[in-house]
């Protein structure tokens, strides 16, 4: 009889430690900065909606920020971004910080709008104390590049970046966008960054018309190349240098592009 009753008794108490041993997941950590000598960690846990304001939601989320640096730091205001699930900014806020000795931790609350769901946070200085500067990285903001048509490649100062939609960090100062995309003309887009100037903007280039002709297969290829010849059997195309010759009958439709004769090759 003891047996049959002591039994369920510790199953029982084995499952209330399990189910109060469980954690619910935690929220976003940020290291700033990125790269370098880590000062600070801050950590936020799940945002709670409070209540809606217009269109706006207003949420609450428990931060903690954490000295990770060997020197006090006195005062520093950093910036604070909200983005969806499609990494949209939807809201923005501050963290003011004052007083965080080396290796101390505070918590506290930070109230943000935002015109969405919150799904990821970012953080930017907003201003650092003397003693920080030298750890605090060059500032950049992230910037979305677009294309009409998309699927361009795009450079930055001469560097590749990837291809459009593209999201790309630029920093302060002046800089020149370089847009590509086979069957069109290469773009440049000029681009200035102000110390002022924070995460979410965006830049869109039309590439205009295209360098080439345009020549749909019948079996649903679109080549862009230079019409040579026409005529009632035959159409001469150069693709990439290289004369091709097509049976008219493959030939569904050809758009001509209007061409300068001293640009023939």
């Amino acid at each position: 009889m003891r047996r049959s009753v002591v039994l369920p008794a510790l199953i029982f108490v084995a499952g209330i430690v399990l189910v109060a041993s469980a954690k619910e997941p935690t929220g976003q950590v940020i290291v700033w900065p990125q790269s370098g000598t880590p000062v600070l960690r801050f950590s936020f846990g799940k945002f709670k909606e409070l209540g809606i304001v217009g269109s706006l939601r207003n949420y609450v989320v428990d931060t903690t920020a954490e000295n990770l640096w060997t020197k006090k730091i006195t005062s520093a205001v950093f910036d604070l971004y909200l983005f969806d699930k499609a990494r949209v900014r939807i809201g923005e806020g501050w963290i003011s910080l004052d007083n965080i000795g080396p290796g101390e931790t505070i918590k506290f609350q930070t109230t943000i709008r935002a015109s969405g769901s919150p799904v990821s946070v970012d953080v930017s200085p907003r201003s650092l104390p003397a003693e920080l500067a030298p750890a605090a990285p060059p500032k950049t903001v992230a910037v979305t590049v677009n294309s009409t048509p998309q699927g361009a490649a795009v450079k930055l100062d001469g560097t590749d970046v990837g291809t459009t939609p593209k999201i790309v960090q630029v920093g302060v100062g002046k800089h020149i966008l370089e847009f590509s995309k086979e069957g069109f003309n290469t773009g440049h887009f000029p681009l200035e960054i102000t110390p002022n100037d924070t995460s979410g903007g965006s830049v869109s280039y039309e590439l205009g018309t295209s360098a080439h002709d345009t020549i749909e297969l019948r079996d649903g290829s679109v080549l862009s190349g230079d019409v040579e010849s026409l005529s009632a059997t035959d159409v001469t195309i150069r693709l990439g240098g290289q004369l091709q010759h097509y049976n008219r009958n493959q030939v569904k439709r050809i758009s001509l592009i209007e061409r300068d004769a001293s640009t023939q090759p």
